[in-house]
């Protein structure tokens, strides 16, 4: 019988992506594909939708674009902290819009990092590389 700590090295993380641009939210999956041990939980464009699916499912990382197709990152993730639900311990803002104001904010709702999605795609791969690997250690 494998034991709790053996799940989480086999486990892949399970990433939940809400960005309203195709063309980014193709590049991330591009970009995360040669990453082993990465799943992806789902994928949003919208504020409404994503508190649909979060609610209905967990994930271990949870990357968030501020500006959105409906509503935006940043009343997302109030909402998913006043509902309590599970959305991993990894959380990312990847944005063009990050401003000291959004990361007070943020740092209320569990954001542990902001990413300029302009120039720091290689940044957020390794967050996810670091992540995985702290998963393998523990």
């Amino acid at each position: 019988m494998a034991e709790q700590g053996d799940h989480k090295r086999t486990a892949s993380i399970r990433v939940f992506l809400v960005e309203d641009s195709s063309t980014v939210r193709e590049l991330i999956v591009e970009n995360f594909t040669g990453i082993p041990g990465i799943s992806w939980a789902g994928f949003s464009d919208s504020e409404t939708d994503a508190l649909a699916q979060l609610q209905e499912q967990s994930c271990d990382v949870l990357i968030v674009d501020i500006e959105l197709r409906q509503g935006n990152g940043m009343s997302l993730l109030r909402k998913l902290a006043e509902r309590q639900c599970h959305t991993g311990d990894l959380k990312i803002v990847f944005s063009n819009n990050i401003c000291d104001a959004y990361r007070r904010a943020g740092a209320q709702y569990g954001v542990g990092h902001f990413l300029d999605k302009s120039f720091e795609l290689p940044e957020l791969c390794s967050l996810l590389q670091q992540h995985r690997a702290s998963l393998l250690q523990a």
